[in-house]
């Protein structure tokens, strides 16, 4: 490995620590760290939709005669009036129009996947033909899926047989907020370990060579000095609280 993408690694494991300080308290390297983040994700995605939005599909067209883009290139940038003052009134006519034209094509598309197809899915019969355990969870999915739209009917009293099923619903839906939950806590701890490793890496890679293994007895010794002056600095403040 080169110079360059060793100071590259090292880099990413020394914003990798500072991030990982917040575990202890917000502090001035976790805001560097975050701000870091930020402006670079602004820059990268600034750029990204530059070559993959604007050019291909407005400055590309318009330079191959299809004049009628400059239309939608007008409406783009009387939404830059917003930040007038005197003229911000001007932004709302291209705002209209693409929450108008956004709501108009999301609607059919969510009202397709997230209720059509789920809808046709429950309404099927129980498939037994093949595997027996299929049969039995769609039975299941039945089931939660009519307890939990009991749950949601408010104009009757949730009692007896009917605040049975209302129960049942309650518990689907607690299992399904549970999973998707557990689903984000595995996909946040998976990225938790991947940085882990990313580390472990870094210090494995600073052992084969003796000038790489300095830069890391440098990191640490840095790292240590600022743990320190931290200590130093909450001990002092300490004596000034409790006086107060």
């Amino acid at each position: 490995m080169s110079w360059t993408e060793f100071l590259w690694t090292t880099l990413g494991a020394i914003l990798t620590l500072c991030t990982f300080s917040f575990l202890y308290k917000d502090n001035p390297f976790y805001k560097i760290a975050e701000h870091l983040v930020v402006g670079v994700s602004a820059g990268y995605f600034v750029i990204l939709l530059c070559f993959t939005g604007l050019m291909p599909k407005l400055i590309t067209p318009i330079m191959n005669g299809s004049w009628w883009y400059i239309i939608p290139a007008i409406l783009g940038v009387l939404m830059w009036f917003r930040f007038s003052k005197k003229l911000s009134w001007v932004s709302r006519y291209p705002i209209a129009f693409y929450i108008g034209i956004a709501t108009g094509v999301a609607i059919p598309v969510e009202m397709k996947n997230r209720i059509n197809s789920q809808l046709f899915d429950t309404m099927k019969a129980p498939n037994f033909s093949g595997d027996w355990f299929v049969g039995v969870c769609d039975i299941i999915i039945i089931i939660g899926v009519v307890c939990s739209l009991f749950y949601f009917f408010f104009s009757k009293e949730h009692k007896g047989v009917f605040g049975g099923l209302a129960k049942v619903g309650i518990y689907t839906l607690m299992i399904g907020f549970g999973s998707s939950f557990g689903y984000t806590v595995m996909a946040r701890i998976s990225l938790f370990i991947q940085r882990v490793q990313e580390l472990r890496n870094w210090v494995t890679l600073t052992k084969t060579r003796t000038d790489f293994t300095i830069v890391l007895w440098v990191v640490v010794l840095v790292i240590v000095l600022l743990i320190l002056m931290e200590i130093i600095k909450h001990l002092k403040r300490k004596p000034a609280e409790t006086v107060s």
